[in-house]
């Protein structure tokens, strides 16, 4: 600023390179100081203890910041143009005009940790970052930085709110998504993915590193052995797998025939971990408290053992199973959902041959009844699969001698497709699909419910209707689904089918 006394520009200067300052950080094209301010490497988030970091805003901010300082800047000129006895006034107007420009302009760049991130884009480019630098973005205390393509994400704020839980999402930090989204393929072309994302880009990634990652890349598909659905089925995603029988099909049949029962998937079928050809297909029982699994009580069941009638006695059940988003195509027409937008035939009934799972207990875990249970401390019975997915049910439920829940080996007496869970399925009756759980591998006693998104992720939660945002909400202590409700729909004449009065 021109320090001269009288002169005019001592008020007006300080004010207009506040502003010149907040047009360049706010990365406003039209700035002529804006190629001058650079960025060697992009900016990091706050350490714990310190005071601020680097954000950019975009141009939209950018205005707001502008038209905030505009009228500090209308004052200041004013007060100048009165002549010398104003001269002192409008110097002091002129100090806090530049203050809280400089304020202003520093509330744009300097913010908290807990400040969400916000566009960074300058005139049109995006800081370009290495693949070593989003490495050093593992954990929330320096930010948590994916790669998707040639983008760099900053999803600090998206972990815990990820639909698949966030150890899921994690798997990722600080690494590429696009490995993981060959699995999880109903991320891609997702129009809802897609926008989320627009709104965490924090650069570009450095194009020798798009090289590398694209060399590294399996492109080998995990969906190839895939086993095709019936082309009746409406299918919403094909990898993985999300099909439901569509209306006209659904009340044929009191049984549901294999080959048009609704599927759904997680991940691919582990069709390697349950080939009999080159390995015993196995059950391990265990039991696990206090977070220490106590191995002298595990046991190992092979298929051949399930099916022994000196072993166990084999049991049928009927039951019907259905997703937890059956009819969210339905609540769309309501208020808008997240999700898979099933409609009314993400439900099927089938007729289940097996071992009953408290026979199991009984015999080879000394869990005989409540008391049994009660003595050791066991809450819960928890599921593995093949594919990695885990949950769990009460015990209460297994004990129930109605509780019917069985360790199946057969559906509509043949053995179990893989689509719907070889060799061996939990079927447990009235309870959510996703508590059924598919190529069961492990049965573990616990105190505890299992960990993961398909039991403790906020997917798999009872919400209230009224609730509508779950920034406020502790999830971990919201009920988990299990048992449904009973629910009715009308399946003829069809939604919006035009029938002749006679």
């Amino acid at each position: 600023a021109n320090r001269r006394r009288g002169s005019s520009r001592t008020v007006a200067r300080p004010v207009q390179a506040v502003v010149m300052l907040a047009r360049c950080l706010a990365g406003a094209r039209k700035c002529q100081a804006a190629p001058a301010f650079s960025l060697a490497r992009p900016w990091r988030r706050p350490q714990s203890g310190s005071g601020g970091s680097l954000r950019l805003l975009s141009p939209q901010a950018s205005d707001k910041l502008l038209a905030s300082a505009r009228p500090l800047v209308s004052s200041c000129n004013t007060s100048s143009a009165h002549g010398t006895e104003q001269r002192g006034e409008g110097r002091l107007l002129g100090k806090v005009g530049a203050l809280v420009a400089a304020a202003l302009a520093g509330a744009a760049w300097a913010a908290s940790a807990d400040s969400a991130v916000v566009h960074t884009e300058r005139a049109g480019k995006w800081p370009v970052v290495t693949r070593d630098e989003v490495a050093k973005h593992n954990k929330a205390e320096s930010g948590i930085w994916v790669i998707k393509g040639n983008k760099v994400y900053d999803i600090t704020e998206f972990v815990q709110n990820h639909p698949g839980g966030a150890s899921k999402i994690m798997l990722a930090a600080g690494k590429s998504v696009d490995p993981f989204w060959q699995i999880y393929q109903q991320h891609l072309g997702n129009q809802a993915v897609e926008e989320l994302l627009a709104g965490m880009q924090v650069g570009e990634l450095d194009p020798r590193d798009v090289a590398g990652l694209a060399k590294e890349l399996d492109t080998s598909d995990p969906y190839a052995r895939e086993p095709a659905p019936h082309p009746a089925l409406s299918v919403h995603y094909s990898k993985p797998v999300n099909a439901e029988i569509p209306p006209s099909l659904l009340m044929d049949s009191w049984i549901t025939p294999n080959d048009i029962w609704y599927v759904r998937h997680h991940h691919p079928v582990p069709v390697a971990a349950i080939d009999a050809s080159s390995s015993p297909l196995q059950l391990g029982l265990e039991v696990c408290l206090g977070g220490k699994l106590q191995e002298a009580r595990g046991k190992v069941l092979t298929l051949a053992d399930l099916q022994s009638p000196t072993l166990f006695e084999k049991k049928t059940v009927v039951a019907t199973m259905q997703c937890g988003g059956n009819r969210r195509s339905g609540l769309n027409g309501v208020d808008d959902t997240k999700g898979t937008s099933w409609d009314v035939g993400a439900i099927s009934n089938a007729s289940w041959s097996g071992v009953m799972l408290r026979d199991i207990l009984a015999s080879h875990l000394g869990i005989r009844g409540p008391e049994d249970a009660e003595r050791l401390g066991v809450k819960h019975v928890q599921f593995e699969s093949h594919d990695g997915m885990t949950a769990s049910i009460p015990i209460e439920k297994v004990l129930n001698p109605y509780g019917d829940v069985l360790i199946a080996y057969e559906m509509n007496g043949e053995a179990i497709p893989k689509s719907h869970g070889y060799p061996l399925r939990a079927v447990v009756p009235g309870f959510v699909g996703v508590r059924n759980v598919k190529w069961l591998k492990t049965i573990t006693l616990s105190d505890e419910e299992s960990e993961g998104p398909w039991q403790r992720g906020m997917n798999y939660k009872v919400f209230s209707p009224s609730v509508k945002d779950l920034n406020t909400v502790d999830i971990a202590s919201v009920p988990t689904i299990q048992e449904q409700p009973v629910q009715s729909v009308v399946v003829s004449p069809e939604d919006g089918e035009t029938l002749e009065v006679v």
